[in-house]
């Protein structure tokens, strides 16, 4: 396990604001050189600590139009089972188990209310799923 000092997080911070900032930039703002930023990425990609880089996308720039996060009780011990089934739903996008009332939370992506409704009956037929209750994503205010 590689430990990650101050530097370490400011550029992780700086990375995640902007994935694409060059090297040059990335030591100009946390004070060391270009090497120095390009050894320690190395380290931490070495690590596994960077798993990759993403593109993050304006919420309206994308073609699915209905958003909402879809929380999810699993009955008895039938998470991985329902998650399994999930990963597998075009409609959804990401998957999250959580704790408290709800044992998994599901991003749910749909062009239409009529595709999007057709997704919901899809899901809510999944073997193990026990209730769900559906929120829709009505503004984005940070990404």
């Amino acid at each position: 396990m590689v430990k990650i000092d101050d530097t370490d997080r400011q550029l992780l911070s700086l990375l995640r604001d902007n994935a694409r900032t060059p090297l040059a930039t990335l030591a100009q703002k946390v004070r060391v050189s270009r090497g120095t930023v390009q050894n320690r990425l190395r380290k931490l990609e070495d690590a596994g600590v960077i798993t990759g880089y993403t593109v993050r996308l304006r919420p309206d720039s994308e073609p699915q139009r209905i958003r909402a996060w879809m929380s999810i009780a699993v009955e008895g011990n039938g998470a991985p089972a329902v998650i399994r089934a999930l990963r597998g739903e075009a409609a959804v996008g990401t998957l999250h188990s959580t704790n408290g009332r709800w044992d998994i939370v599901a991003e749910v992506r749909a062009e239409s209310l009529e595709a999007f409704d057709a997704a919901l009956g899809r899901i809510r037929l999944t073997p193990g799923i026990a209730a769900t209750e559906t929120s829709l994503l009505l503004s984005t205010y940070k990404a």
